[in-house]
């Protein structure tokens, strides 16, 4: 009794905003059992776990300008064309849905990285995204006094997609595609053309980024977030620390895809169907998920592979069963991307992120 009446304070104090939902690293706001599929709680002293969020979201004071140095911002193009991985001419491209001819590519240094160090780097998706939070959230807490809310000074890339959405699209493409695919494109393409970009090179001679795939993180939202789960599943080797926020782990792969024949129901797989989650080796992952209350297609039956909420869900169950670091955040009277849920969390999401880098191994 006096530990539900605690717990629900803590909740109260969280949907007011007297605390943030990961200070000092401690599960604070733990999942409603009220709330409908509510996985199994666990928790332990970093902050895995089930969390509920809302329906009042203060932006977090990390997330905002504090006056802090400043890092460089850099802004390019890549032109599809010159692409090895992703030319905009595949064949599973609908003739009605537009393709970029060229993807921007923002990059920001923070102050706090010192040129020659091997960086930690996040990839976003479909750049510029959340790069204005990023930005103050790796200026604010890079320098923080607080060792456990101190983020590593990771260089930021946020890489456009390459053009409109859902099947037959390219940004469905590179982001539904159960495969390698886009995790190959950005460390064989995006990468090298970063570190050799004759700008930043100039103002940082001997840039560099870290080998150690945990020191490469991946975040996006939508079919973004559930490229960025992708990416880590296929190429562990490459990329372990990954953020999804509304992920789209329904059935969005193009129908004529040559990975249907692996995976028919695309990303729903990795929770039902196939259960990949469940059923392959654990895979050393670390893992942030989110979905909103109204998320997309919040009511329908499962038989439509496509109700976000449930995916959702259901992967967070399927990490939790498979004992995988895994966070999962579920926000009240919120819809699809919701820009209030990333200035409430994103700073705690990232904190709890990178936690443990670099003793990683």
């Amino acid at each position: 009794m006096i530990c539900n009446l605690f717990c629900r304070l803590i909740q109260i104090a969280c949907a007011v905003g007297l605390l943030s939902l990961g200070t000092a690293m401690k599960p604070l706001c733990a999942a409603d059992p009220l709330a409908q599929n509510t996985a199994t709680e666990t928790h332990s002293a970093n902050g895995n776990g089930d969390f509920t969020v809302g329906p009042d979201y203060p932006i977090d004071p990390d997330l905002t300008d504090q006056g802090n140095p400043k890092g460089k911002l850099f802004e390019f193009t890549m032109p599809l064309a010159e692409s090895k991985i992703f030319r905009g001419d595949d064949s599973t491209l609908s003739p009605r849905k537009k393709v970029r001819t060229q993807r921007k590519i923002s990059v920001y240094i923070p102050a706090a990285y010192q040129d020659g160090t091997a960086a930690p780097i996040l990839v976003t998706h479909d750049g510029p995204s959340r790069l204005d939070l990023v930005r103050n959230a790796v200026d604010n807490l890079s320098i923080s006094k607080d060792p456990e809310r101190r983020l590593p000074a990771f260089i930021t890339i946020a890489v456009q997609n390459g053009g409109d959405d859902g099947k037959g699209s390219e940004r469905g493409l590179e982001y539904d595609t159960m495969s390698d695919r886009l995790a190959r494109f950005i460390n064989d393409e995006v990468l090298p053309a970063v570190l050799n970009r004759p700008e930043i090179k100039a103002a940082y001679p001997n840039i560099a980024f870290t080998d150690n795939p945990w020191g490469r993180a991946a975040m996006g939202c939508s079919s973004g977030g559930a490229a960025a789960l992708t990416m880590g599943w296929f190429r562990p080797d490459l990329f372990r620390r990954l953020i999804t926020y509304s992920g789209t782990f329904v059935d969005q792969q193009d129908d004529d895809a040559p990975e249907e024949a692996d995976y028919p129901l695309g990303a729903w797989e990795y929770h039902s169907g196939m259960k990949l989650i469940e059923n392959s080796d654990k895979k050393p992952l670390r893992i942030f998920t989110h979905v909103s209350e109204n998320d997309n297609r919040a009511n329908d039956p499962e038989s439509t592979y496509h109700n976000w909420v449930m995916a959702n869900r259901r992967t967070a169950a399927a990490l939790q069963a498979k004992g995988y670091d895994y966070r999962f955040v579920f926000s009240r009277d919120t819809r699809h991307c919701d820009g209030k849920v990333f200035q409430h969390t994103l700073a705690d999401t990232l904190v709890w992120m990178w936690q443990g880098y670099p003793e990683s191994n």
